[in-house]
């Protein structure tokens, strides 16, 4: 999607270290994307402490922001919210409902008001404080929004060929192990699901680059 706008995009793997491409705060908007580590392995992970209060002042100085699953809790926490272990983990396509709040937002009010999301995390954020909660599913929030700043706890950015890496390497994710992956049912599911989920996200996408521009105001 941003390929097919022209929009000029760097890529900043902060777990590798280095300076980022450019002053972060000089972007008209901050994507942010998971990993395998978790929010509070900050000793483990030392980038985390940094990316977090990189975080915080993107969210004071109100850019744009979308973060996605490991991305959503780093930003929820940046903002003032919480993040810890879910009450179980979400790994696989799973139900999410969207709120009366999400059914009224920008990003989120198509997909009202439910969808089939694929998911793959054992934490959850609890929103930050004023933030409207957009979607949850039966185990945690899915959603919110905190101005121009915007969660989603599930991978709409996800491909076929990370989906199936990461089924293939599921082993090495304890908590999936320990939920009783089936791998060779989720990559079938997967398979059959995948190109209307990527569809889904290319819409999401676009209408987070519609609201860079446009305003994002509930509708």
């Amino acid at each position: 999607m941003l390929r097919d706008r022209g929009v000029e995009h760097d890529v900043w793997l902060t777990p590798r270290g280095g300076e980022p491409p450019r002053d972060p705060h000089t972007y008209d908007a901050v994507m942010v994307f998971g990993g395998a580590m978790h929010v509070d392995q900050e000793a483990q992970h030392p980038w985390l402490a940094p990316e977090k209060a990189l975080l915080r002042e993107l969210v004071e100085g109100g850019t744009p922001l979308l973060g996605v699953c490991l991305g959503s809790q780093l930003l929820a926490e940046a903002a003032g919210g919480t993040a810890r272990r879910a009450p179980r983990p979400e790994i696989g396509w799973q139900q999410v409902e969207v709120t009366d709040q999400g059914a009224r937002d920008p990003l989120l009010a198509p997909l009202a008001p439910s969808f089939e999301a694929f998911q793959w995390h054992s934490y959850e954020f609890t929103p930050p404080p004023g933030a409207s909660a957009l979607a949850r599913s039966d185990v945690c929030p899915q959603g919110f929004r905190l101005g121009n700043a915007v969660g989603i706890q599930f991978h709409a950015e996800v491909t076929q060929a990370d989906a199936e890496a990461w089924i293939d390497d599921y082993r090495s994710d304890e908590d999936a192990v320990r939920s009783g992956v089936d791998p060779d049912a989720l990559r079938t599911r997967t398979r059959l699901s995948i190109a209307a989920w990527n569809e889904l996200g290319r819409a999401l996408c676009g209408r987070f680059l519609d609201g860079i521009s446009g305003g994002f105001a509930p509708t």
